[in-house]
């Protein structure tokens, strides 16, 4: 049983019925949930600081009544071409801009046939592919070179694993919880592991002798799916989605508006809370944990409305935007799916202090949702090649690129 601590027989059936819901929490949240789909405008109506500008760069299969295949984890190769994963498509794309006008040339497939890849990073001549069930590497001039360097990854539930290499030159990777709230047996769960680039362990504790090198590097994660450095002090930090109807009394109603949705600095070996915990190491009052647990655990840096679903982070320090930007990070919010005043749908910045510490949040890009209903849903978020960012919306289909044109 994944919940414990319901005892009665109608308590139990709750149980069960949440956790058969669960199951099929993906398909119920993208089509039924989220907040209704609306074609795009004919022109992007998206707010946006004064100064700057977003326009389409590329355009791809929408994703209006499906579950995640629309462009999604992005990154540039050394020659500048861009490419763009697609979940559940199974398919890479290779998006070129041949004479830098700002617009795609040539959208290319690079590879199909994928198990469902989400996560990609390039580094020193190679792509580093996150599939559900494993991590790829592939030189990107041949695609002929290519080794499965990390197999076995865990499948089901949060099924779409991210990929970042760290300025350690390491793989770091995401692998979200089985479930809503649960005890995972699998204890790979709600983590980031942290491999080599050949793809060997290389967790927050080292083994000895006999042991088995485990790569975990944090855990009680529910589902941190973006993750960047600091390009100062190379800390890292991450968002980090929150578990779904929760409710802050014992056997009381949902509140929508727990648990917060979280930014944290990722510290080899801690603990950032779940299942038992939120917040400020708050418990939860209908799935506690171990004594004093919660104070054990590591508490988010910044926090984000409910169910707001942050995802892709980016900083801004190679971009050309004004000066006061260059210390900061953006996130995308790909919006919620089961909250009655839908929450995210827009892009968000995160300030940093002189010190390069996170210190609060703001607006940046908003408009995908607008009465009710979303033609967009942002995901990831990556410096551009000439000083900008690009975005992807897996909803509408659009690459974004956002440049700023003040003076």
């Amino acid at each position: 049983m994944f919940l414990k601590g319901f005892d009665t027989p109608k308590q139990k059936l709750f149980t069960y019925c949440c956790t058969l819901l669960l199951t099929f929490l993906p398909i119920l949240g993208c089509a039924f949930n989220a907040a209704s789909y609306s074609p795009p405008p004919p022109e992007l109506n998206l707010t946006i600081p004064e100064g700057f500008a977003i326009d389409v760069f590329a355009k791809l299969d929408p994703c209006d009544s499906c579950y995640m295949t629309g462009p999604r984890m992005m990154t540039l190769d050394d020659k500048n071409n861009l490419y763009v994963t697609t979940g559940k498509l199974g398919k890479i794309y290779k998006i070129l801009d041949s004479n830098n006008d700002g617009k795609a040339d040539e959208i290319l497939t690079w590879l199909d046939e994928l198990p469902t890849p989400n996560g990609i990073d390039f580094f020193n001549g190679h792509i580093f592919i996150a599939n559900e069930d494993s991590v790829l590497k592939i030189a990107v001039n041949d695609l002929s070179q290519k080794k499965i360097i990390v197999k076995g990854l865990a499948t089901g539930g949060h099924s779409q694993k991210s990929i970042k290499v760290g300025p350690d030159e390491h793989l770091y990777v995401n692998i979200g919880s089985s479930c809503n709230v649960c005890i995972e047996s699998d204890p790979t769960r709600a983590t980031i592991q942290r491999y080599t680039l050949d793809g060997y362990p290389a967790g927050a504790i080292k083994t000895l002798g006999r042991h088995k090198p485990d790569p975990t590097w944090a855990r009680g994660l529910r589902n941190s799916q973006g993750y960047a450095w600091h390009p100062i002090t190379k800390k890292m930090y991450a968002t980090n989605n929150g578990s779904d109807m929760r409710s802050d009394k014992k056997n009381g109603p949902i509140n929508d508006s727990l648990p917060p949705e979280h930014f944290n600095q990722i510290i080899p070996n801690n603990h950032y809370g779940w299942p038992y915990c939120w917040g400020n190491q708050t418990p939860d009052p209908n799935f506690e944990g171990p004594t004093n647990f919660c104070s054990s655990t590591t508490s988010p840096l910044i926090m984000f409305t409910s169910h707001s679903t942050p995802i892709g982070i980016s900083f801004l320090d190679q971009t050309d935007f004004p000066n006061d930007f260059k210390n900061d990070a953006i996130v995308a919010l790909h919006g919620s799916w089961n909250r009655s005043d839908f929450s995210g749908y827009k892009l968000i910045r995160v300030r940093f202090d002189e010190n390069n510490n996170p210190i609060s949040s703001e607006d940046f890009v908003s408009g995908w949702l607008a009465n009710g209903k979303a033609w967009g849903r942002p995901v990831d978020v990556i410096q551009s090649y000439d000083g900008g960012l690009f975005v992807s919306d897996d909803r509408s289909g659009f690459i974004y690129k956002i440049t700023y044109t003040g003076k």
